[in-house]
């Protein structure tokens, strides 16, 4: 391996190293933190935030999509684009806060009949503007690849947030202790970076940079802007159409699986992404990357998700206690959908990273069709039914961005599923393995968790070793190179 190539894979190996680092321990406090407020709070509460916070996410699409991207992909981004995208992103972000202000609010209120809303929405839409500085920083950090920055300013925002959020809730806050969290969490995260990274925005400002940035992200936008929509569509009609608490156990449902995937689907897109713009010249060395990272995603997620939803029951009784039950049979259908989402992360980056987000957009407009196709039929039968809806998206979802692999870097299928297939296979076995006891096992719930979460682990683990899993050693092997060089 020549040193060009060494260095990259070190920087690859550091990079998703300091992004695993950030996303568990922010994620570890964040599992803390919503058992103690589900406790805390009631499900109506979970309800009404959950529904502006959909509108906020769509939002914070145009404020950090698009251009973030675009920066990072850009070969030659200097501090002029990084300064250009800085003032253009405040300038914007005001004046969507001011639109929401005045005009969506009341009238989201008005049609779901809660009153509450208005208030709520005005609040937390104060996140924009500060998001939208935070994405410039984001993109500067992802650039330079020195992602023990993004560790730092996450576990800030998320320790703080936490205590706020916990004290309110305890003195009877409700809503507004979620509200808190959120935007708190935000506004720490956001200040915290900007201490501890070296650029600042300069005084100059190029309308020539904007657009050629623009060029290559608006696909990227229109087609984030889709998924975001599109993923929050169905919340949105549950919310509608059915109850508050209904919305309330389907967004715990997802919640959780997906805490799992931001945990590695986060770090694997932060880390890829750059290196894989690094190395777009070479369409060998992009494949190799996106080969490894879907063995490895898949191998690191496959285990997580179905030995969650082996012992679903248990965890919510345990930890939620029983009035969230409702959430298992959302919990047990999410985690089987999360699986293809490996495949479908690394394919993404690596059509991005070389160029092609045109193709991004076109790939994703059937599946969005699709899904809407799902969700009006599904919606007339229950909101489990609509759950299951997003099994047969992640399905097509997958077969599409895998053609665009194949058709883009040479990413043969049948070697692009047997690669997470194979992974998913295996932690099936665990997942019988870990339901088993459940069902066989007669003890404390506390006990029975935590032996079916030895269990699982240590079989898995065995399993890798007779079934030979190159993933497994892998994984030993970069530990090992990634300490001694430390």
């Amino acid at each position: 391996m020549n040193d060009s190539k060494k260095q990259m894979k070190l920087s690859v190996i550091s990079g998703l190293f300091w992004k695993f680092a950030e996303r568990m321990s922010s994620q570890l406090v964040s599992v803390v933190v919503t058992i103690i407020l589900a406790r805390l709070l009631l499900p109506s509460d979970y309800g009404t935030v959950t529904l502006v916070t959909i509108f906020i996410t769509i939002a914070n699409v145009f404020v950090n999509d698009g251009f973030g991207v675009a920066l990072i992909q850009k070969k030659d981004a200097d501090d002029l684009d990084f300064s250009s995208v800085f003032y253009f992103g405040i300038c914007f972000s005001v004046f969507l806060y001011l639109v929401i202000f005045f005009g969506i609010a009341p009238v989201i209120a008005v049609f779901y009949n809660m009153p509450i809303l208005v208030p709520v929405l005005r609040v937390l839409a104060l996140q924009l503007p500060i998001a939208s500085i935070n994405s410039v920083q984001q993109a500067y950090v992802s650039r330079k690849m020195i992602f023990k920055k993004f560790f730092y300013a996450t576990i800030s925002g998320t320790l703080i947030s936490a205590v706020i959020g916990i004290s309110m809730a305890y003195f009877g806050m409700g809503v507004w202790a979620l509200v808190a969290q959120y935007l708190t969490n935000t506004i720490i995260n956001t200040f915290t970076l900007r201490t501890i990274i070296q650029w600042r925005p300069s005084l100059s400002f190029s309308f020539t940079r904007l657009k050629e940035l623009f060029q290559y992200g608006w696909k990227l936008l229109l087609q984030s802007l889709m998924v975001t929509i599109y993923g929050n569509l169905r919340s949105l009609v549950i919310g509608k159409v059915y109850s508050a608490n209904d919305l309330a156990y389907y967004d715990r449902g997802s919640y959780y699986p997906n805490l799992i995937v931001v945990n590695v689907d986060a770090a694997m897109s932060s880390a890829l992404f750059p290196a894989m713009s690094h190395e777009q010249a070479s369409i060998e060395r992009v494949r190799a990357i996106t080969r490894r990272a879907i063995k490895m995603s898949s191998y690191i997620m496959s285990p997580l998700l179905v030995g969650f939803a082996a012992c679903g029951t248990t965890f919510v009784s345990v930890l939620l206690t029983d009035k969230w039950l409702p959430i298992v049979p959302f919990l047990q259908i999410i985690c089987i959908n999360l699986l293809f989402r490996p495949a479908q992360t690394a394919s993404l980056q690596a059509i991005k990273a070389i160029g092609r987000s045109d193709l991004v957009l076109k790939m994703d407009i059937p599946i969005r069709v699709f899904g809407l196709t799902a969700l009006v039929i599904s919606v007339q039968f229950g909101t489990i039914y609509i759950a299951l809806s997003e099994v047969l998206v992640g399905i097509l979802g997958v077969i599409l961005y895998s053609l665009g692999c194949r058709k883009t870097i040479g990413y043969k299928l049948k070697n692009l599923y047997w690669d997470f297939v194979s992974n998913v296979l295996q932690a099936l076995i665990m997942g019988l393995i870990v339901f088993s006891i459940g069902y066989f096992v007669h003890v404390n719930h506390i006990l029975l968790l935590l032996l079916q979460i030895s269990v699982g682990a240590v079989s898995y683990i065995v399993i890798s070793i007779i079934c030979k899993n190159s993933n497994f050693y892998y994984l030993l092997n970069t530990g090992k190179e990634f300490l001694h060089r430390k």
